[in-house]
Order: structure tokens, then C-alpha cells, then sequence
């Protein structure tokens, strides 16, 4: 059975995004993201969102775990992606990987 393994690779602030320069509109919390810190780790064996990751990078990565899970022909060797969450402002970067089990 095939399982999907999700982990936090890097988080950047919204400093690190904009520098000096944010936009006022973004509020004042610079980040990072409340959500998911680096070395987290998430097993996925079905389609459902993991308890505790984000909803929205779960959203995010969607078409890229559907074809993680069904080992497309044209991906064969293809085990991993590295994708970031869309929230422009407090980005963070996730491994998706096949995990045999």
C-alpha cells in the first residue's frame, strides 16, 4: 500500500519575504506560520488531510499528492516534490514523498 510521508522543510517570516518594506494590509504579525514548523512530520495513508497540518497547503497540494498516490506512468521514477503553502506573506516549504509500507 502506498503511503504519502509530508514534511516542513523550511519557513520564512514575512520579514524575509518583504525585508523593510510591508505592506501595512498584512497586519502585525510577521510570521512564521502558527500552523507547521520545520521537522514536522506527516503520514498520510488515505486521502484525508493529517490531523494538525494545514488545510490550506493540504488544498494546495492536491492534484500533487493524487498523482504521488497513483505512481502515474509518467512518474515512475518520480517519488517527491517540493512545493510551498500559497500564503505569500509567511510561505513554508514541504517534501511530499511515496513511502512503500
Amino acid at each position: 500500500m502506498t503511503k504519502l510521508k509530508i514534511t516542513v522543510v523550511k519557513e520564512f517570516t514575512t520579514r524575509e519575504v518583504f525585508g523593510g518594506n510591508i505592506p501595512q494590509y498584512f497586519g502585525g504579525y510577521p510570521g512564521p506560520c502558527s500552523r507547521q514548523k520545520v521537522g514536522q512530520e506527516f503520514i498520510m495513508d488515505g486521502t484525508d488531510c493529517p490531523e494538525g497540518f494545514s488545510n490550506w497547503a493540504y488544498a494546495d497540494f492536491q492534484k500533487h499528492l493524487v498523482r504521488l498516490y497513483l505512481s502515474e506512468e509518467n512518474l515512475k521514477d518520480r517519488k517527491s516534490y517540493y512545493l510551498a503553502c500559497t500564503d505569500g506573506k509567511k510561505p513554508v516549504i514541504f517534501k511530499l514523498e511515496r513511502i512503500e509500507s
